[in-house]
C-alpha cells in the first residue's frame, strides 16, 4: 500500500509506526521548525535513513493531486504547522493528541495539563477544511495525572497509544474510513496559549508556578520579577516549596512561597 506522511518530531511514532506496518512510504512532508524547543530533525533523519523522498515545504493542492497520481492511497498527519487544502481525490487522516471533540486546536497537550484534566488520548479522524472537524476513524484514551504529569509524560503516554492505532488503521483502512462517525458531544475548540499563559512572575503561589512549568515543560515559559522589571525565558524550569528555614539557592527565581530553579536562562 503507498502512503505519504507529514509531520514534525512532537508525533514521531507515527511515522515509525507507519513504516513498521510494511506500508510503502512513496514521501516524506515536514516543515520548518526552530529545532530548539520544536524540532524536525528525526523526521528528515529517517528519511534519509530509509531513502524516502521528502519535502520541507506548506503543501500545496498540487502536491496533493500528485500524491494521488502516484497512487498514495492515504496521506497520515503527525503534526504540522500548515492549514492544508483538502481534494476529494485524496484521503487524508489527521493525527490529533485530545479526545475529540473535546480539546480542538493547534496545541492541545500544554492545555490538558493546565485545565487539570484526568483524561486525554489521540484521535486519528478525517481531514476536512475546517481545523480538526473531521470524522473520526479512531480513538483510544489514556489517563492524565494532575498533579504530577507534565507536558513530557503526558506527551509519553499519549505516544504510547500510536502504534496499535497506526496498525489498526493500516490494517482496516477501508471499513474505518467508511465507518468514520462525526464528532458529537462536549465540543471545545482550545486557543493557541497566550504568552500570559506560559509566564511565572514572583508574586504567584508555588501551586501556579508548579502547573505552568509542567503544562509547558522543554518548551519557553517566561518569569518576571516584579520588582527589579526584569524579565526571563526558562527552559525546564522547576519550582520548589519553600520549606522553613530554608536557604534558596543564590541563582534561583523566588516566588510567593517558593523558588524556581533552571540551567537554560537567558534574560529577556
Amino acid at each position: 500500500m503507498k502512503v505519504a506522511y507529514v509531520g514534525i518530531d512532537i508525533l514521531y511514532p507515527v511515522l515509525t509506526s507507519l513504516y513498521d506496518t510494511g506500508c510503502e512510504i512513496i514521501k516524506i512532508v515536514t516543515c520548518k521548525t526552530d529545532n530548539y524547543t520544536e524540532f524536525n530533525t528525526q523526521t528528515i533523519e529517517f528519511a534519509k535513513d530509509h531513502n524516502i523522498p521528502f519535502e520541507i515545504k506548506k503543501l500545496t493542492t498540487d502536491d496533493l493531486y500528485e500524491l494521488a497520481g502516484l497512487g498514495c492511497k492515504f496521506v497520515l498527519f503527525g503534526g504540522y504547522y500548515h492549514k492544508v487544502p483538502v481534494i476529494p481525490e485524496l484521503k487524508i487522516v489527521n493525527t490529533h493528541p485530545a479526545l475529540l471533540p473535546f480539546g480542538r486546536g493547534a496545541w492541545p497537550m500544554p492545555l490538558t495539563i493546565l485545565k487539570g484534566l484526568n483524561e486525554s488520548g489521540v484521535t486519528m479522524h478525517q481531514m476536512e477544511k475546517e481545523l480538526d472537524t473531521g470524522k473520526i476513524l479512531l480513538q483510544e484514551k489514556c489517563p492524565v495525572y494532575p498533579d504530577k504529569d507534565d507536558l513530557i509524560s503526558l506527551t509519553r503516554r499519549q505516544w504510547s497509544l500510536i502504534p496499535g492505532m497506526v496498525d489498526r488503521l493500516v490494517r482496516d483502512f477501508d471499513n474505518l474510513w467508511d465507518n468514520a462517525y462525526p464528532q458529537e458531544g462536549n465540543v471545545q475548540y482550545w486557543d493557541m496559549p497566550t504568552r500570559e499563559d506560559y509566564t511565572v512572575t514572583s508574586d504567584m503561589s508555588f501551586d501556579r508556578a508548579d502547573l505552568i512549568l509542567r503544562a509547558f515543560k522543554s518548551y519557553e515559559v517566561f518569569y518576571f520579577d516584579r520588582d527589579s522589571k526584569r524579565k526571563f525565558e526558562m527552559i525546564d524550569a522547576a519550582a520548589y516549596r519553600k520549606k522553613d528555614d530554608q536557604i534558596i539557592p543564590e541563582d534561583a527565581f523566588t516566588i510567593k512561597d517558593g523558588y524556581i530553579v533552571c540551567e537554560r536562562i537567558r534574560e529577556v
